[in-house]
């Protein structure tokens, strides 16, 4: 260390991430600091948070990474990696943070080094291993109804070359005997309010509603676990600035503010017996990985989440008229506007719409609109989302059609690949329309949760197509105006059901 002897400033880089299984739901968060030049692992940071949603845990694995680093070296330069493209962007500058939720962490976090000293990156999740398996590990042991503790660990990948090798194999076995003087005696207590109902489980679905009840601290402060390098001078020092810190609780002011991150030091990665133990808890992790939304593991990498909205009520939806994209291009009446504030406010809640795309009809860029704005959001509209176009039967009831068309009726029932009277669009035409658009989308925003805009038929097949089901099944959906539902895709082609036809937010 010899920047620290000389005082020159260090660099650091932060790796952190954040999750819940549920959003809101059971949350952590992992940090990582490594010293820049060597790759060496200088701290790890995990935290079980009680029922948060993801934005809250990723913020606050932020704070936490670079508080610890802040506590490593007060005038480090630091550059922040997360695969958070949220977090990034708007601790970049580059998004607005209209949030109500999120300004105070984004504020905290600009806080703690002196503007300029920060960088940021987008990392694909899969470059984000270390700090993804912080805080499953975080969740896991909360859900034990335990802290954290490094003395167990096993979230280093074998990784960092041959600097990083040497770095594990100079650490000492003392890491559990230092991590136990300063444990923190429960895991932390924020809790969501006001987010209600299975939107939860669909909504990462990658926020919070707000607090209630504020953090639940332990007294005795962060664990730390200060790690020497057997051989004194360097890793004695380190070693008994960070024990310092324990008997302390911070070693500044914006590390004090957050005692119930347990928390280890270490002047460099974990011992080889942890990296050969990994493989093992990776086995464990995948097995409970049921317990998580998606059913999948977590090295997959977060999914493309795609909460489908269908528009607000228009003048034609309560008389149940076929309203596609061949007719009159109806408004949202006065109670479709109503039901865009009221899931604009629900969504606003939750924190976790990242975009928001709309079909180009009237009525839902009417309805992204209201939402958009209630959340800071700017809306693109996407052809590909439109209603289906229902030819003559534009603008009339079943009962209509069965009176003017029953033979041409009949057949659309009995195949998806008849046509509405007068040359509108098959479900089957329909179906490879979504498809396609779907593709589109998940590549655009892999890893991200998206606000869809759509309609009845579009929202059907994406939800039909996600389960594998026969196109009637379309006639056995019921979608009422303004429910919401979910769907989520993973990188191995999978996709997952979260939410099907919510109305909770319009009672």
């Amino acid at each position: 260390m010899a920047d620290a002897v000389t005082g020159s400033a260090r660099e650091f880089v932060v790796e952190a991430d954040g999750g819940s299984r549920g959003n809101p739901g059971p949350a952590g968060y992992g940090a990582v600091v490594r010293d820049a030049a060597t790759g060496e692992t200088l701290v790890e940071a995990a935290e079980y948070l009680g029922v948060v949603t993801n934005n809250v845990a990723e913020y606050r694995g932020l704070l936490a990474g670079l508080r610890a680093a802040g506590e490593l070296d007060p005038d480090a330069t630091v550059h922040v990696r997360m695969d958070s493209k949220l977090v990034v962007e708007q601790m970049s500058g580059r998004w607005k943070i209209k949030h109500p939720d999120m300004k105070p962490l984004a504020a905290e976090a600009a806080r703690v080094f002196p503007p300029g000293r920060v960088t940021y990156e987008w990392i694909p999740r899969a470059d984000n291993k270390h700090a993804d398996r912080l805080a499953n590990e975080a969740m896991d042991a909360g859900a034990r109804g335990e802290p954290w503790s490094p003395s167990t660990s096993t979230a280093e990948p074998d990784a960092g070359g041959a600097a990083g090798r040497r770095a594990r194999g100079s650490r000492t076995g003392d890491r559990s005997a230092a991590a136990s003087a300063g444990a923190a005696e429960g895991a932390g207590g924020e809790t969501a309010i006001g987010g209600g109902s299975a939107v939860a489980a669909g909504l990462d679905p990658r926020g919070v509603a707000g607090r209630a009840g504020g953090d639940r601290r332990s007294a005795d402060g962060p664990t730390v676990a200060p790690v020497g390098t057997g051989g004194g001078g360097e890793g004695e020092a380190m070693g008994g600035r960070l024990a310092r810190a324990a008997r302390t609780g911070a070693a500044d002011p914006g590390a004090a503010a957050d005692p119930g991150a347990a928390v280890a030091r270490a002047d460099a990665p974990a011992a080889d017996a942890r990296a050969d133990a990994s493989a093992a808890a990776d086995d464990v992790r995948a097995a409970k990985a049921v317990a998580s939304p998606g059913w999948g593991p977590p090295d997959m990498g977060a999914p493309a989440t795609f909460v489908l909205l269908r528009h607000g009520e228009t003048p034609l939806t309560p008389q149940k008229r076929f309203s596609g994209s061949g007719g009159s291009d109806p408004s949202l009446s006065a109670i479709g506007r109503e039901q865009a504030e009221k899931v604009a406010e629900s969504l606003a809640r939750r924190g976790t719409i990242e975009a928001v795309v709309a079909s180009p009809l009237a009525r839902t860029r009417e309805t992204a609109g209201i939402v958009a704005a209630r959340l800071g959001l700017e809306v693109t509209v996407e052809e590909g989302l439109r209603e289906t176009d229902f030819g003559a039967w534009e603008g009339l009831t079943f009962g209509e059609v069965r009176g003017r068309y029953p033979a041409d009726l009949d057949a659309w029932l009995a195949s998806p690949d008849a046509e509405p009277t007068g040359g509108g669009e098959s479900f089957a035409a329909t179906g490879t329309r979504i498809a396609a658009t779907r593709d589109r989308l998940v590549a655009a925003y892999a890893g991200r949760t998206v606000l869809l805009v759509s309609h009845v038929t579009p929202i059907k097949t994406f939800l039909r197509l996600a389960l594998g089901a026969p196109p009637e099944s379309l006639f056995r959906m019921e979608l009422s105006a303004a429910s919401l539902s979910a769907v989520a895709y993973y990188a191995d082609g999978g996709a997952s059901v979260r939410l099907f036809n919510e109305t909770s937010h319009l009672r």
